[in-house]
């Protein structure tokens, strides 16, 4: 059952993996995301396999030196048997001697090459992260020169396009003459108020 789900699921995220593609095919930053997830993917994988090859190493060089170790120590056995006339115990101790030789000769090569290939893999891994890091960079200066664009963009449709400039003009228009209506509003009041105030006075005084 469980594998049935996890059928459906994969199944179900290809689908809406696919749309997407689809999608971004017709934006270049979305496919420059597309491509920085992929890498992020690559510079993923490549650390596991780097990971893995040190631990190798770290193997075939623990094997080695186990190796090399009984190497010496049947050797210094086989010298101790041979003084003590020992022979059945000298020629065993040789042979053993002999097979951990060679058996720690191997796993120096083996080793050496792993080093090697351990080696190769960090500076490729390295430079996958530069190449990387470098992308970042690429996909912010793009994404600064996008946003510019569409900054640039909204401005000159403010400035220069002629139906904004045209209704602008008509709305301050408007707003002038609305000022003028209440300027000669305050303007009459006032007259009018002067002019009464003035007659009340020599009312007054006729009184």
């Amino acid at each position: 059952m469980s594998n049935l789900f996890t059928r459906i699921k994969d199944t179900i995220s290809a689908d809406f993996n696919e749309m997407l593609d689809q999608k971004e095919q017709k934006n270049p930053i979305a496919q420059l995301n597309q491509y920085v997830r992929r890498c992020e993917q690559e510079v993923k994988k490549i650390r596991g396999l780097v990971e893995k090859q040190y631990a190798l190493k770290q193997e075939f060089t623990r094997e080695y030196h186990q190796a090399a170790a009984m190497a010496d120590k049947r050797k210094r056995q086989a010298e101790i048997a041979l003084r003590s006339n020992e022979e059945d115990l000298h020629e065993q101790a040789q042979k053993d001697q002999e097979y951990f030789e060679e058996r720690a000769a191997k796993l120096d090569s083996i080793r050496q090459n792993a080093i090697k290939e351990l080696e190769s893999l960090e500076s490729k891994y390295v430079q996958m992260k530069h190449k990387l890091k470098d992308l970042y960079v690429k996909r912010m200066e793009l994404k600064g020169r996008e946003n510019a664009a569409q900054a640039h963009k909204g401005m000159n449709k403010v400035l220069h396009t002629d139906r904004f400039a045209e209704k602008s003009s008509a709305t301050f228009d408007e707003m002038e003459d609305y000022i003028e209506r209440l300027e000669n509003q305050v303007n009459a009041e006032y007259r009018s108020y002067t002019l009464d105030a003035r007659i009340a006075e020599l009312e007054k005084r006729a009184e």
